[in-house]
């Protein structure tokens, strides 16, 4: 088993990487509410419910149509139902979707509560687990209702991973693969590498790095005043294509052709031709074909990133591979590029 240590809070906390660890749950607290996907295996659902023995489990949809007002709205009345207490506990297991409604239950319920997390995706374990980012969506874009709220511990059991059907596999690795762009560049090759799958000797331990990353831009920026915002490469127009879309494009494959454009973008400032590594992610990762969207069709998502400000849109850029910054970039380059990166996607088979 790996252990990554996460600081920047009031309150440092453990991730836990290895197998078997749903099996084996343990929290202070007496009180706990467990909050999964309908769609989670059966298998999970019981090791964790046997672990915590929780006074009420709480299904929500799938993905993110979990990540809703309504939702949450009756999530918060199944734990005030049951009288969960202020020293009680919320632990989320499932996807990425699921763990940052479940955070934001419990930033919220009772004015806060502890919140524990048990990712079973590899998108949920690499990227929206670690770090205390909570929240829901709007109809007008992405997560923009939420909470910093970091979790007591994170439980990542790799053996999860093997129930997961392969596209949502490769759809989780997008995250991974960005931390080797912006951060550690040997983690490409590990994700492209054939050893990267659930049953890969080096499962484990790519997990563990890619989260590393993440947890060391957490530790030094936990509510992104400054270099946490890097690790949003790639999101601008991912989390765009995931609202125009109404989340018709998972978050993943939407993060693989963000990272493209973002790549584009980069080279057409001046920065290094990082293409080549994105196109490659692409081809690996095979996400279904993008809708043949007009640049209009997306402009008014795109204004309200999270990173917008009043002057505007910035997008992450990478002048060079591990040298993020934050640029805004000039309409006519954007629309420009846009078109550039439908093209790309048509050489690749991935537009209709």
């Amino acid at each position: 088993m790996r252990r990554i240590e996460v600081g920047g809070g009031a309150a440092p906390y453990a991730v836990e990487v290895g197998p078997g660890l749903l099996g084996g749950l343990r929290v202070p607290e007496r009180q706990v509410a467990l909050i999964h996907p309908e769609d989670l295996p059966a298998v999970w659902v019981a090791q964790a419910q046997a672990s915590l023995n929780p006074v009420v489990t709480v299904p929500v949809p799938a993905r993110d149509d979990c990540k809703t007002l309504e939702v949450y709205a009756g999530v918060l009345s199944a734990l005030a139902a049951v009288n969960l207490p202020r020293d009680g506990a919320v632990v989320g297991v499932g996807g990425g979707a699921a763990t940052d409604l479940a955070g934001f239950v419990a930033a919220s319920y009772l004015r806060g509560v502890a919140y524990y997390s048990a990712p079973t995706t590899l998108l949920g374990m690499v990227d929206a687990a670690v770090g205390g980012k909570t929240g829901v969506n709007l109809p007008e874009g992405k997560n923009l209702v939420g909470a910093f709220w970091p979790p007591r511990a994170v439980w990542c059991d790799v053996a999860t991973l093997g129930t997961l059907p392969p596209a949502v596999f490769r759809e989780g690795a997008a995250e991974a693969f960005k931390h080797g762009l912006i951060s550690d560049p040997g983690l490409m090759a590990r994700v492209l590498s054939p050893d990267f799958r659930p049953d890969g000797s080096g499962l484990e331990d790519t997990v563990a790095d890619a989260i590393a990353v993440k947890a060391g831009v957490v530790t030094r920026d936990l509510f992104e005043r400054g270099e946490r915002a890097f690790l949003n490469f790639g999101h601008t127009l991912a989390h765009t294509l995931e609202a125009v879309t109404h989340h018709a494009v998972p978050h993943g494959e939407a993060v693989g052709y963000g990272m493209h454009y973002a790549a584009r973008l980069s080279r057409a400032l001046g920065g290094e031709d990082l293409t080549g590594h994105t196109r490659a992610f692409l081809e690996w990762q095979r996400p279904s074909p993008l809708p043949a969207l007009e640049f209009g069709d997306l402009a008014p998502f795109m204004a309200r990133d999270k990173k917008a400000d009043s002057d505007g849109v910035r997008f992450v850029l990478l002048p060079a591979l591990a040298a993020p910054e934050l640029a805004r970039v000039p309409e006519t380059v954007l629309r420009a590029e846009y078109l550039g990166f439908q093209a790309d996607l048509g050489a690749l088979g991935l537009l209709r």
